[in-house]
């Protein structure tokens, strides 16, 4: 079996080297860059293909969006989790906009890990459980009409234009699955239902919240304290 090629970003020598040596002992991963900045990443990733990119969301030297941005532009779709307190959900949010795979907290165990690498190379959004109350007070949606660039400045005001949404028990009940970066074979097997089905329910949220992933319909029914 090939070994997941990683690139590792993070402005902070310790944590980096900290998480470097992790990365090392995880069965299955080669660590084949380490950057300090997202501006050094970017060079690098420019010279060597990797599976995934795991980056500090924020940096004081180009920070994990930015980062994703211009790789995006470039037309590089290499995966990438974001590391995160969840101490600043405007953040997540507009990392979420550009399009990161997923985020986990700092302190996430091995285990967690490898297992948020292997979700999001099979094409999963994760988003490891938070407590709501602490950012529910904090973010609000904003589905975006064009990319986020660099320079907006993070979001403020609350978005009065949200209306009612209606979920079924049912259907609320997934969304806190989703909310919990369960995948859609997890929840099948914790609601005693068919794989299929839940992917018909995660459909219906998507449509219901008028979103277009996972990340982003946790995220608004955060906002609208649906969960």
């Amino acid at each position: 079996m090939n070994k997941i090629r990683v690139a590792l970003v993070d402005d902070q020598a310790l944590v980096r080297k900290g998480l470097a040596a992790l990365l090392g002992g995880l069965p299955d991963v080669e660590l084949v860059i380490e950057a300090q900045s997202g501006r050094d990443a970017f060079e690098q990733l420019s010279r060597i293909s990797v599976d995934l990119i795991i980056s500090d969301i924020r940096m004081a030297d180009g920070n994990g969006i930015e980062l994703i941005q211009r790789l995006r532009t470039r037309g590089n779709r290499t995966p990438v989790i974001l590391l995160t307190t969840f101490d600043d959900p405007d953040l997540m949010l507009s990392a979420a906009r550009v399009g990161a795979e997923g985020f986990l907290l700092k302190d996430a165990s091995p285990e967690e890990l490898l297992e948020a690498m292997r979700r999001v190379l099979r094409g999963d959004t994760l988003l490891q459980p938070v407590a709501l109350e602490s950012v529910r007070g904090q973010v609000q949606f904003h589905e975006p009409k064009s990319p986020v660039h660099w320079s907006q400045p993070a979001l403020q005001q609350p978005n009065t234009s949200l209306g009612k949404i209606d979920l079924t028990e049912r259907e609320q009940g997934v969304l806190r699955l989703l909310a919990g970066g369960y995948s859609n074979k997890e929840i099948a097997r914790s609601l005693n239902l068919a794989e299929g089905t839940v992917k018909n329910y995660v459909s219906d949220i998507l449509a219901k919240l008028e979103t277009r992933d996972r990340t982003r319909a946790v995220l608004k029914a955060i906002t609208m304290r649906l969960i």
